[in-house]
């Protein structure tokens, strides 16, 4: 996720700058475009596909063990599509993910875009497969997973917006100190283990009140797969976005070395 294990550059944050990234279009785009799209897809058939679990289910969907079994198997689930991506894209898997690796020049704008239409691709591509290999159309189980608000009663759509942007934040920075080569991390499986963990500590705390999203193609493929979305999804659309563009500035602000 943002070339965590091999593909950190050696340069320091304040001497990378924005490109456009003509450069960039090249084979390596093209292997690194079908790394994102596999590896978002895996993240949807998996880790939304454990939230639908009939064995999990069982434990009751509002029962604190089911919580926890589905934030261990987004954070530990990510954090192996990341190391399995690392030599190649870095496995963003998440467009919060690469505009924010954009924002900190890490990589080009033309890299973002196309990291971006194939995590899109890719997470409808698996909520597809994970639809039909569970046969939800004619299946009398509800599909479960989908992100929405939780308990209405309890918090509306701006609590649901901001407390996804706090979460896509944590996320960010979290990415951001395990690339940050200032710090002499050296390259091995801790810096996805780091990124799946914070995944899991956000699945816990978030998915009582919006499922957990921190992730615009997992907050948004799921619900149109399975026919849910509304206006509601544009939460979950829209605030990892804006997660990102706060938590850039934040990090070069508070959080890096000068």
């Amino acid at each position: 996720m943002g070339d965590v294990e091999a593909k950190v550059s050696g340069s320091k944050s304040c001497s990378r700058k924005w490109s456009f990234g003509i450069d960039d279009l090249n084979g390596t785009l093209v292997q690194n475009f079908f790394a994102e799209l596999l590896g978002t897809m895996f993240l949807i058939i998996f880790c939304v596909g454990s939230a639908n679990s009939v064995a999990l289910l069982s434990l009751g969907a509002n029962s604190p063990a089911y919580y926890l079994t589905i934030s261990m198997a987004f954070g530990l689930g990510i954090g192996g599509i990341v190391h399995i991506l690392s030599s190649t894209s870095g496995g963003n898997v998440n467009p919060a993910v690469s505009l924010a690796l954009f924002l900190d020049g890490r990589i080009s704008l033309l890299v973002a875009l196309a990291y971006i239409v194939a995590q899109f691709a890719g997470g409808f591509a698996g909520a597809g497969i994970l639809y039909g290999l569970g046969n939800f159309g004619d299946n009398e189980i509800p599909p479960m997973g989908q992100n929405i608000i939780i308990i209405p009663e309890h918090i509306d759509v701006v609590h649901a917006f901001f407390l996804e942007v706090f979460g896509t934040m944590f996320l960010i920075l979290t990415i951001l100190a395990t690339i940050d080569e200032s710090r002499g991390h050296a390259p091995s499986y801790l810096q996805p283990l780091a990124v799946g963990l914070a995944i899991l500590v956000m699945h816990i705390f978030l998915i009582p009140f919006t499922n957990c999203a921190i992730n615009p193609v997992r907050g948004t493929v799921w619900n149109v797969v399975t026919g849910t979305a509304d206006e509601e999804t544009l939460i979950f659309l829209f605030a990892p976005f804006v997660g990102s563009l706060v938590a850039v500035p934040l990090n070069l602000v508070f959080f890096t070395k000068h």
